[in-house]
């Protein structure tokens, strides 16, 4: 099953969830309605609420896994205007970011206004349990933001270091998605535990994935420049892994802690990267979550969602953007 047959389980939820996306980020500021409009027009994977829906699937209380979903997404969205204000990104999924058509200070607003309003949808719904659970993985997204930013250039990185950033960053974020669909549809506490962990090792892959793109797709596939993260001094897994491995690792050294990343410097990283065996290493990483990820998958699923679960997560492994 290709992953948009996977996605044909819950087209319906996903339809319902663009309308309802819309009408909370509304605002009677203008500002605030236009920027948020603009990101949710720009599209994007919808994976978050995709894994919401599939871990409620079968289950009850539809209309409050719903404002799950959506909060779900609203989060996403808040964090990735944030880092694009950090990151000075000028474009992202092909279009402008909102720091590079309403300004820095707009943006950074625009964020803390999305965080409010998903919290608020959850509140608003009386799910306690999920605002917790939403409070921690916003604090563990911030922990790693925290913990990449104290490391940019840092050429000293090991792998170990790397994983417990993409965790808090990423894995924790997917995690939360699978387990708190199960979660809000009253499923057992088993299945929820399951069905966590299968997120979290799909959101190590997910990110993984990502920076290998990083460093070997082009800015037409990616949406956003190529080699970004390393131009920012953001040492991903394929560059940590050329640092050791690779022959040309003391020139890949010294260009880094050099911190001049010009255009023809960033090109020889990166074609230092792509040269050796990094990035082939990198996948082997990759395979290794989804297969974590794929026998986590809980046996009492039905089996059209257990085989949607298992296509989301080879989608992931052969992505291109």
């Amino acid at each position: 099953m290709v992953v948009n047959n996977a996605l044909s389980l819950i087209e319906g939820d996903l339809r319902d969830l663009e309308t309802g996306l819309l009408s909370v980020i509304r605002s009677d500021v203008s500002d605030a309605t236009d920027i948020c409009v603009h990101l949710a027009q720009a599209g994007g994977k919808r994976l978050r609420p995709a894994l919401c829906f599939f871990g409620a699937y079968g289950g009850n209380n539809k209309d409050q896994v719903m404002k799950v979903a959506i909060a779900l997404e609203i989060i996403h969205m808040a964090t990735l205007v944030h880092d694009d204000v950090i990151d000075q990104a000028s474009t992202r999924r092909g279009v402008p970011t909102v720091n590079t058509l309403w300004g820095p200070h707009r943006a950074v607003l625009s964020g803390d206004f999305l965080f409010a309003r998903a919290f608020s949808l959850i509140a608003s719904a009386g799910l306690t349990e999920v605002i917790l659970k939403l409070s921690d993985v916003v604090s563990s997204l911030c922990e790693g933001e925290l913990i990449q930013e104290h490391d940019l250039f840092n050429c000293n990185q090991h792998e170990e270091d790397y994983f417990n950033r993409v965790g808090k960053k990423t894995a924790d974020f997917i995690a939360a998605s699978c387990q708190l669909g199960a979660l809000t549809a009253g499923f057992p506490a088993e299945r929820v535990l399951s069905l966590r962990q299968y997120g979290y090792a799909l959101g190590m892959a997910f990110q993984i994935t990502d920076d290998i793109l990083d460093v070997t797709a082009t800015t037409q596939q990616l949406g956003k420049p190529t080699g970004n993260d390393l131009k920012q001094g953001n040492l991903t897994l394929p560059v940590i892994h050329a640092l050791k491995a690779s022959p040309r690792g003391d020139e890949l050294r010294a260009i880094i802690t050099s911190r001049d990343l010009s255009t023809e410097r960033l090109e020889q990283c990166l074609s230092i990267v792509r040269e050796g065996v990094s990035v082939e290493y990198s996948y082997e990483r990759v395979n290794h979550f989804l297969k974590q990820a794929r026998d986590f998958l809980p046996t009492d699923l039905d089996s059209e969602v257990h085989t949607a679960l298992a296509a989301v997560a080879e989608f992931i492994g052969f992505r291109k953007y």
